[in-house]
């Protein structure tokens, strides 16, 4: 039997005096009020309640045994409060993941406005390029750029990160600008190491994808390393709109081949199947769906 059940059960009985009375408060029969109560005997190995044909008394060690269960069940009443208070007052700390530069770049901003909203939420955010276990690693809530992968998550699309080729003018005053995908086999293409010496960008125009093999002199582990080096004139980078919309808005990157397209990423805010949502991680999902959607 459920035991807080049972100290339920056995209070009541020492405050109504009467199995019958409580069996119709629990909606129970009185064998099974007698029950719950022999329950915690068999449980404590000692007597609760010494039981005539007449009546019943709390026994030495039922007089104190009551009490504790009392404070039991104030305790779990108080945990309930404070638990519908969460749920409803969006406030706590809210762990989340999500990759470098789509964190840095993107949610960092969101995250303080967000806040201004619900000042009680302190928000940590743990930025990473790897897939993290959510569970594991004790996330509620992670951005995930990319195919998702695992059964047991919940997922909100967001706006898929566009990809853009670019280079910086003095770059191109060098060494000239592509006209077609073709020409960038001509040109310092920088890459990602964990592409490999095959990689390919997929340029695509009226429904077509014309695959080009790239080659480049500097490869690297960090979007934030490859802008830096596409600033600085290295050569031709692909990466996503929300890291390179500030250095083509200021001009010192330009936009290379505009009426071709590249493969857009797509984007989920994802949480585990069987959390329960608080308002905390309620609130910030529907915030971002709506600023990110």
């Amino acid at each position: 039997m459920d035991r807080l059940t049972s100290m339920a059960v056995f209070v009541r009985v020492v405050e109504k005096g009467s199995f019958a009375a409580v069996a119709d408060e629990f909606s129970l029969s009185t064998t099974m009020v007698a029950n719950h109560v022999r329950a915690l005997e068999a449980h404590l190995g000692a007597r609760l309640l010494d039981r005539t044909t007449r009546r019943h008394s709390l026994t030495e060690i039922g007089s104190v045994y009551v009490e504790r269960c009392r404070d039991v069940l104030n305790s779990v009443q108080a945990a309930d409060y404070v638990a519908e208070a969460l749920r409803d007052v969006p406030r706590g700390k809210l762990r989340m993941t999500a990759p470098v530069t789509y964190g840095a770049h993107r949610l960092v901003p969101l995250i303080g406005d967000y806040m201004a909203l619900f000042p009680e939420v302190q928000v940590e955010l743990v930025l990473n390029d790897r897939v993290v276990d959510m569970v594991e690693e004790g996330f509620e809530l992670a951005l995930r750029s990319g195919s998702l992968a695992g059964a047991n998550l919940v997922a909100r699309p967001l706006r898929p990160s566009h990809m853009f080729a670019v280079a910086s003018p003095t770059y191109l005053a060098r060494h000239g600008t592509p006209q077609h995908p073709s020409d960038l086999a001509s040109h310092n293409c920088l890459g990602f190491m964990s592409w490999g010496k095959d990689h390919e960008w997929r340029f695509t125009q009226d429904g077509q994808t014309l695959p080009v093999p790239v080659r480049g002199s500097f490869a690297t582990n960090s979007g934030q390393a490859l802008l830096a080096a596409a600033v600085n004139g290295m050569g031709v980078v692909v990466q996503g709109d929300m890291l390179l919309e500030s250095a083509i808005g200021c001009g010192q990157l330009v936009r290379l081949l505009p009426d071709w397209e590249l493969p857009a990423r797509p984007v989920h805010l994802v949480r585990t199947r069987d959390a329960r949502p608080t308002a905390k991680l309620r609130t910030f999902v529907d915030f971002l769906v709506q600023r990110l959607g």
